[in-house]
C-alpha cells in the first residue's frame, strides 16, 4: 500500500511540476500576446492561466510540505497543507473570474478594434499547450488529490478559454464581430468562477471536519454493529485528514465478561472492515457493559489501529 501511494506522490510531484512549468511560460507569452493585440479573451485566459500556475505551485508546495514528517507540535505532519492550498486556490480563481466580468461589461459599451490574427495564432498554441498539460495531469491523481484535481479543473476551464478566444477571432477576423471578444472572456470567466466555488467549498468541507464525500456514513454504523461481540456504538466521528486519508474514531460497547484479548480482537475487526469502506485510519475505544464500576475500568482500554491504506 505504501509502495502504491509513494508510486502516487512521485507521479503527482512529476506532473505538477512540468505542468508549473510549461504553464507559467505560456502564461507570460499569453499576456503579452492580449495586450500587443488588445484582446480581454486573451488576457482573461491569461488570467485564467495565471490562476492555474498559482494552483499548480501551491499544489507543487503542499506535496513537499505535506510529506514533511509529524513531529509534537503538528502531530499529523504537514498534510493539511494541501487543503489550506486548495482554499487559496480557490478564492483566487472567484477573484480572477470577477475581475474579468467586471472588464468585459466595460467592453459590451464600447468594442476596442482587435488584433485577431495574433489573438487566433496565440489562442491555437495556447489550446495545444492546455491539452499536453491536461494530458500530463491525467498521468497523476486526479480523483484522490484535491490540488491535482483544482489544477485539472483549472487547465480544462482553460482548454475552453482557448478555444472561447479562437471562436472570438475567427468571428472579429470573418464577421468584424468585435462584441465576440468580451463574450469570450465572459464564459471563460464564468468557467472559472464554478470551478473556483467548488474547490473552495470542498477545501472548506474537509478544514471543518465534514464527514468525506467517499464514506457513507449508515454503512459504516452497520458494519460496525455487524461485528460480533458489539452491542453498542456511540461518539463516532468520521473526517478527513487531507485528500484521500479518512480517520475514524468511536466507542464500541461490547459485553462486561470479556477479556481484553477477546476486544482487543473486536477491535482489529472493525478496523479490518472499515479499511475496505475508506476509512485507513481508526481510534477505537472499547466500553464494557457491567454493574461493577471496577470491572469497567480494568476493561475500558483505548487501542490506536494505525493503516495506511488509499
Amino acid at each position: 500500500m505504501a509502495g502504491e501511494h509513494n508510486h502516487a506522490h512521485t507521479a503527482n510531484k512529476k506532473a505538477l511540476l512540468l505542468s508549473f512549468i510549461v504553464i507559467t511560460a505560456y502564461m507570460i507569452v499569453e499576456a503579452v500576446g492580449g495586450f500587443m493585440t488588445n484582446s480581454l479573451a486573451l488576457l482573461s485566459d491569461a488570467g485564467h492561466m495565471l490562476s492555474d500556475a498559482i494552483s499548480l505551485g501551491v499544489g507543487l508546495m503542499a506535496l513537499v510540505y505535506g510529506t514533511k514528517s509529524a513531529n509534537y507540535t503538528k502531530t499529523y505532519g504537514y498534510k493539511r497543507f494541501e487543503i489550506l492550498a486548495a482554499v487559496v486556490n480557490g478564492v483566487a480563481l472567484i477573484g480572477i473570474s470577477l475581475y474579468i466580468l467586471v472588464e468585459a461589461v466595460g467592453r459590451f459599451q464600447h468594442p476596442p478594434a482587435v488584433a485577431s490574427r495574433g489573438m487566433l495564432i496565440i489562442a491555437v498554441i495556447g489550446l495545444l499547450v492546455n491539452i499536453f498539460v491536461a494530458w500530463l495531469l491525467m498521468r497523476g491523481d486526479t480523483h484522490e488529490n484535491l490540488n491535482i484535481r483544482a489544477a485539472f479543473l483549472h487547465v480544462i476551464g482553460d482548454l475552453l478559454g482557448s478555444v472561447g478566444a479562437i471562436i472570438a477571432a475567427l468571428l472579429i477576423m470573418f464577421f468584424n464581430l468585435g462584441i465576440a471578444d468580451p463574450i469570450a472572456s465572459i464564459i471563460v470567466a464564468l468557467l472559472v468562477l464554478v470551478s473556483g466555488f467548488r474547490v473552495t467549498r470542498d477545501a472548506v468541507h474537509i478544514l471543518m471536519e465534514g464527514t468525506p464525500a467517499n464514506v457513507d456514513i449508515d454503512e459504516v454504523i452497520s458494519t460496525i454493529n455487524e461485528v460480533d461481540g458489539v452491542i453498542a456504538l456511540h461518539d463516532l466521528h468520521i473526517w478527513s485528514i487531507t485528500s484521500g486519508q479518512n480517520a475514524l474514531s468511536c466507542h464500541v460497547v461490547v459485553d462486561g465478561g470479556m477479556t481484553v484479548q477477546e476486544s482487543q480482537m473486536i477491535q482489529e475487526e472493525i478496523s479490518h472492515r472499515l479499511e475496505h469502506k475508506n476509512i485507513g485510519h481508526t481510534t477505537i475505544q472499547v466500553e464494557c457493559t457491567t454493574t461493577q464500576h471496577a470491572a469497567s475500568i480494568i476493561c475500558t482500554h483505548q487501542e490506536q489501529a494505525h493503516s495506511h491504506h488509499h
